[in-house]
């Protein structure tokens, strides 16, 4: 079942459920059409593709997935997806009343698999249930609702990641650097990739960044940023036929020698390797 809303601003939002099986593939889809996801199992453990890696969803989990993150799953009609675009509900121009931006999304985790307690399980099937009415109504004001209804969700799911994958409680202005970072580091990985400069821009010094993650999520911040990179490079591999020293350059590398070595290091394999290994599943 698909329940959708679009409007000639280019807002687009969708609820699809009952699904047999489905995929949404960033470099596929027009550049107008590509969504944010939020994705809900509510039956029994089902297997789901995300950038070219396999992974489980358990019951009762959810998971937020980016616009440019790529994913597929057969026989899980159990999963419910919520679908947004940033016309819909920018997340960024949003942040202070949902505070997502740097932990549910853009955060130094990619996947993030919430597992809910029962009072959250029953408040996001309340939340899910309004906004399957809101979207076959004709009510005043039901899009209004329906983007209140979409804040409440992440406000949710935003909780339950920082209950489960921070070290810290997120009170005080070291979490709100942690996020700037984070964010900074989706917008300049390709051309940036040094703590340096990330911290320039936060007017912190490199090892105050390097102190703060490690108390948040007990990692150093240029792994965030190495990771982040090598995500890109997979999923340019894997979506798309661009040859190794296009993937190379469109990710910041002026020499493909240089890729593969930061790749080899990274991962333990080539891009060449990574690629062959991929194609051959």
């Amino acid at each position: 079942m698909i329940l959708s809303y679009s409007a000639k601003d280019g807002s687009f939002f969708s609820i699809l459920s009952n699904l047999k099986q489905h995929e949404q593939n960033f470099f596929r889809e027009k550049s107008d059409f590509t969504t944010h996801s939020i994705l809900w199992n509510k039956g029994a453990d089902a297997s789901i593709n995300i950038d070219g890696g396999d992974y489980v969803i358990k019951q009762g989990e959810a998971i937020a997935l980016m616009l440019n993150q790529s994913y597929s799953f057969r026989d899980a009609e159990a999963i419910d997806i919520i679908q947004f675009n940033r016309a819909f509900y920018c997340i960024v121009n949003h942040d202070t009343e949902v505070g997502c931006v740097g932990h549910l999304f853009f955060g130094a985790n990619a996947l993030q698999f919430l597992q809910l307690t029962e009072e959250e399980t029953m408040k996001l099937q309340s939340f899910t249930d309004l906004l399957r009415y809101e979207i076959n109504s004709d009510l005043l004001n039901s899009v209004s609702v329906m983007r209140m209804t979409l804040a409440l969700i992440i406000i949710l799911l935003t909780r339950a990641a920082k209950r489960q994958y921070l070290i810290l409680d997120d009170s005080g202005e070291q979490f709100g650097i942690y996020r700037q970072f984070n964010l900074l580091v989706e917008i300049h990985f390709r051309q940036q990739k040094q703590v340096q400069f990330y911290a320039g821009l936060l007017h912190k010094s490199p090892k105050t960044i390097s102190n703060i993650f490690s108390s948040y999520i007990g990692r150093s911040p240029l792994s965030v940023i190495h990771e982040r990179v090598v995500t890109e490079a997979k999923r340019l591999m894997f979506f798309t036929e661009r040859s190794m020293k296009e993937i190379a350059f469109e990710i910041g590398f002026e020499d493909v020698a240089h890729f593969n070595k930061f790749i080899k290091t990274a991962t333990g394999k080539t891009p060449g390797q990574i690629r062959k290994e991929h194609i051959e599943l």
